[in-house]
């Protein structure tokens, strides 16, 4: 009596950590950047993060998927496969918002801090001169460009 329990009690245990073994493998992948998506989030700043690094694990990911068709392997292996796909996309999401976001600051930034002076056509004193040089700038467009 006292063996099959003990028996019931090695098997149970033994379930219980194969399963949070495969968890620990599903989602231990993830768990390192999930610091930097918060940080990046929060500064929005995503200069320090590496954007060759997600195509890198995308392919490998991708790659290993493929894999599955031609030799079997664990589901978990799978499933960490599918969970990194979907955490280097989000990544990737989040990195190209923060820096288009910075890029388009940046570029009104400039926009707005020039003075009036600095940009040709508003150096003119009359409006004819403006709208003489705006059609020769046009003119010399369509001629550069068929």
């Amino acid at each position: 009596m006292e063996d099959e329990v003990f028996q019931h009690v090695v098997s149970v245990f033994s379930s219980l950590v194969s399963w949070v073994a495969a968890g620990a493998i599903m989602f231990g992948g993830v768990v390192p950047y999930i610091p930097q998506y918060r940080d990046i989030h929060r500064t929005q700043n995503a200069e320090g993060f590496s954007t060759y690094v997600c195509l890198v694990l995308l392919v490998a990911n991708i790659l290993r998927i493929l894999f599955r068709f031609g030799r079997y392997y664990d589901d978990a292996l799978l499933w960490q496969s599918i969970i990194m796909i979907c955490t280097m996309l989000v990544m990737l999401n989040l990195c190209t918002n923060v820096r288009m976001a910075a890029e388009l600051s940046t570029k009104r930034r400039s926009f707005l801090g020039q003075r009036k002076q600095n940009f040709i056509f508003c150096s003119f004193s009359t409006t004819n001169s403006r709208v003489f040089s705006s059609v020769c700038v046009e003119f010399f467009l369509i001629a550069i460009i068929p």
